[in-house]
């Protein structure tokens, strides 16, 4: 799957001639791709039209717990996220690939784990940005 993502973005951006590739067909199917990667530990239905953002968001967390860890309320270390990975239920983020794992966080509902995804986010965005937050080197 990875190796077709990064196949279909060369595509994308290295074609002058757009009438040479269907473009279309190709945004379509890196779409589908992102958002089945992105959405491999989600634990709940996402119909929406806005599933796909709500997917990469969910991405864009468990990559960020993997560089940084999550030292709340239950911390967790990059090494135990690395190894049990992270699931996102109805109404807990999880070390573990289900609700009855070790929670990271909870929560009264889906919509306030996904806007608690998107604010932890757009934290570590403007941290980095400020160069508050220095990547780890794997």
């Amino acid at each position: 799957m990875q190796t077709r993502l990064e196949e279909i973005n060369k595509i994308l951006h290295n074609e002058r001639d757009w009438k040479k590739i269907d473009s279309h067909s190709l945004i379509m199917e890196r779409s589908e791709l992102e958002f089945k990667r992105n959405s491999k530990n989600i634990n709940f239905s996402m119909r929406s039209k806005d599933k796909y953002y709500y997917a990469f968001q969910c991405y864009e967390f468990t990559q960020n717990l993997l560089q940084y860890g999550y030292n709340g309320f239950n911390s967790a270390n990059e090494e135990e996220i690395k190894k049990k990975g992270i699931s996102f239920n109805k109404y807990s983020i999880n070390v573990g690939y289900s609700q009855y794992c070790k929670d990271i966080k909870r929560f009264s509902s889906k919509e306030e784990m996904l806007g608690f995804v998107i604010g932890y986010n757009e934290a570590v965005r403007g941290a980095k940005h400020l160069g508050k937050l220095i990547d780890k080197v794997s």
